[in-house]
This record gives C-alpha cells, structure tokens and sequence, in this order.
C-alpha cells in the first residue's frame, strides 16, 4: 500500500514502511559512438554500471578507478623484482664468496635483466599517469 507520492523528491514510500524507495526516472543524453565507447570504458575501470558513473559523475561524487589500484599492485611486484635483483647485483660488487661463481655473463644478464624490469615499471607509470593516451 502506498502513502504517497513527492514529486519533487522523486521518493516514495510503500508498505506503511519508514524505508523510502526510489523512484526512478530515466534521462536521455545523445552521444556520439567514440563518447558512448569511452564512456563505457571509464564506466568498467571503475568496476561500476555506465549508469551508476554516469550518475556519479552529474552528482560531483567522486569516482575512483579500479584500474589505477591494479597498476599500483603492478608496481609493488615490479619494485620487489627490482630489490630482488639489486641485492643479487651488490652482493657480487661486495665481492661477497657466495657471488664467486658468477661470471661476466651472469652479472651482464643480471644488468640487462635490471634494465628490462624497470622499462617495465615506466611503462605502467605511464598507464597509471595518463590512463586515456
């Protein structure tokens, strides 16, 4: 059973009940195919409905992306990889004897390896810096 009606407010209430629900109303906004595209992927990094960021974003409530704490995961993983190696390539300049065996190849391996984790890491702070380009 139904009390009543605000118009203004767009709530209602049902069942002689103290929980309002919401009525809903439905807005058409025309897009062109690229907008409706790029919506709709900024709508999944954020892990929510297109109408639910698209209501997000016309409230002013801020929207945080999903994608952003991946890469930030990302990074973690990556900068370990970069100690781990580091470790390795300071203890053979410590000339420490658990190093000895490795020889010039090993420590350029090591080296380019090195280089290889961190063009990884640039690349996703690149991702995480400027996730539309």
């Amino acid at each position: 059973m139904r009390i009543g009606v605000r118009a203004d407010s767009g709530w209602t209430m049902q069942n002689n009940t103290s929980k309002p629900t919401r009525k809903h109303r439905h807005l058409r906004v025309p897009v062109l195919p690229d907008e409706e595209a790029t919506i709709k992927q900024l709508a999944a990094t954020t892990g929510l409905s297109v109408a639910a960021y698209l209501r997000n974003v016309g409230m002013g409530y801020p929207v945080r992306s999903i994608l952003d704490h991946r890469r930030v995961e990302e990074l973690v993983r990556i900068n370990g990889d970069l100690g781990r190696l580091g470790g390795l390539l300071k203890l053979w300049l410590s000339n420490d004897a658990r190093a000895a065996k490795f020889g010039a190849s090993t420590i350029r391996a090591l080296l380019s390896k090195i280089e290889d984790t961190q063009a990884r890491m640039h690349e996703v702070m690149r991702t995480v810096v400027r996730p539309r380009q």
